[in-house]
């Protein structure tokens, strides 16, 4: 038996007498390469030289203080607080400094009744104190606004963890195409040099063209998938600065490709722990808390604030002067005193039946909307959860496969260097590594992804 050896890549066997396939092929060797134009692949394109390399640190970082919906939730505890401190001015009272002028021609009537003909002007300069207390409101309102405040604050918290979470998502996508990328880029490698090895046994009339035209096909695939994976860490690169609000045109690139698995919380940690560790940290569940307490504090003001009198009370100090005709004399000091106590009857007041029915309907969502949060995190935790474990035992399955199919691929080279190897085997080999590798970087890249997904669920900001 004779066989055709290759290094570095397997080829066909051949029987002691040729077979007709090459055969043919030695006899229009010549003819073919005149008439056959050489395939060769597209060069792999490298990564752009002008991408902006960023690491994990500075990722979650910039995620907690350079993110707009971040930006946004600070903005609205500065105005929460505003509205807080406006509930509490309502208990001071409000001067109005300034000048009057009255004058007076022709009839007018006295205390009396009598009409009689006069001319007189007056005027006075001072300050009028003037207060209006309604008290129930004025409690009942800066409680509420004082809840809001602390919600608003929560809801900082709530942003901060919420794009965390997202940086952590993204750049390990980004980190993912770089690696997958790297396996693209080597699969390349090794079908070229097998192609150029076949290209070389073709010519000498020792091997088929159709093989080695099934090897130029496989690294035009290898090719194809290497720009699919560039697409990838573009769009995952646009998507990592838009979270990070930097400019989504300039590339993004991790400062290592390298991918391992993270564990940022301990993995026998039973579900139950997590649960109860969501319960106490997530800040959806304390800005919840605050919402349904400021709504508790509208529907006692309604309730309870009509109760309380509103108070008035107003001072004027200063002087008037003046008189018949045009005197401009007699200018003295004068002051006046005014002191109320009132109840409001009807809307916005006492006996307001639909103004109550509303706060406690407001009240009714707010606890609502509290167990709705509720089950929320519960589902992520149990969601996280499942996901961690299962992908750890994911990597453990695909690292195995990766160890078989490196061991494939020896076993198949080995074969080929012993003239017993095909060159459909090589191919197989080499596409089976292909596919494990890039499963295992898969399984590798969720699994981080979900570990900064269960810290998250259970309320822990990893940075």
């Amino acid at each position: 038996m004779a066989v055709l050896i290759c290094s570095e890549a397997s080829v066909a066997t051949a029987q002691d007498a040729p077979s007709e396939e090459i055969l043919l092929a030695q006899a229009k060797k010549k003819k073919k390469a005149k008439t056959t134009p050489k395939q060769k692949t597209s060069p792999v394109k490298p990564a752009a030289s002008d991408a902006k390399v960023i690491d994990l640190p500075t990722v979650l970082k910039l995620a907690g203080a350079q993110n707009l919906d971040v930006q946004l939730a600070r903005e609205e505890l500065n105005e929460a607080k505003a509205k807080h401190e406006s509930a509490r001015q309502r208990f001071f009272p409000w001067i109005m400094p300034g000048l009057a002028y009255r004058r007076h021609d022709g009839q007018i009537q006295d205390v009396s009744g009598n009409l009689f003909t006069a001319s007189k002007q007056s005027y006075n300069a001072g300050a009028n104190v003037s207060a209006q207390w309604e008290l129930g409101d004025a409690i009942y309102a800066q409680l509420a606004e004082k809840q809001r405040a602390n919600a608003a604050d929560q809801q900082v918290a709530v942003a901060t963890q919420a794009n965390i979470y997202q940086a952590a998502q993204d750049y390990f996508e980004l980190v993912k195409a770089g690696a997958q990328m790297g396996v693209a880029q080597e699969s390349i490698r090794v079908a070229n040099d097998y192609s150029k090895q076949l290209e070389g046994a073709v010519k000498a009339g020792l091997a088929f063209k159709g093989d080695q035209l099934r090897v130029q096909v496989q690294a035009e695939r290898y090719q194809l998938n290497f720009r699919q994976l560039q697409e990838r860490r573009r769009i995952a690169s646009a998507r990592l600065a838009q979270t990070l609000h930097l400019d989504p045109a300039v590339e993004l690139a991790a400062a290592d490709n390298d991918l391992a698995p993270l564990n940022l919380l301990p993995m026998n940690s039973a579900l139950s722990s997590l649960v109860a560790q969501a319960m106490n940290n997530r800040p959806e569940l304390k800005r919840q808390e605050s919402l349904t307490a400021a709504a508790k504090n509208e529907r006692q003001g309604t309730k309870y604030g009509p109760l309380i009198p509103t108070v008035g009370a107003q001072m004027y100090l200063g002087g008037l002067g003046g008189g018949v005709n045009d005197s401009w004399g007699n200018f003295k000091d004068t002051q006046d005193y005014q002191v109320l106590f009132g109840w409001k009857i009807g809307p916005g007041g006492l006996f307001d039946r639909a103004r109550q029915r509303a706060s406690e309907s407001r009240l009714q969502q707010a606890q609502i909307l509290s167990d709705k949060a509720h089950d929320e995190i519960v589902r992520q935790v149990v969601e996280q959860h499942t996901r961690v474990n299962s992908l750890e035992d994911q990597i453990k399955l695909a690292g195995q496969a990766l160890q078989l199919a490196e061991k494939t691929v020896q076993l198949t080279r080995e074969r080929k260097n012993f003239g017993v190897g095909i060159v459909l085997e090589n191919i197989q080999a080499e596409q089976e590594l292909n596919r494990v590798r890039t499963d295992y970087l898969e399984a590798v890249a969720e699994y981080n992804k979900a570990q900064y997904g269960l810290a998250r669920a259970v309320g822990h900001t990893a940075h």
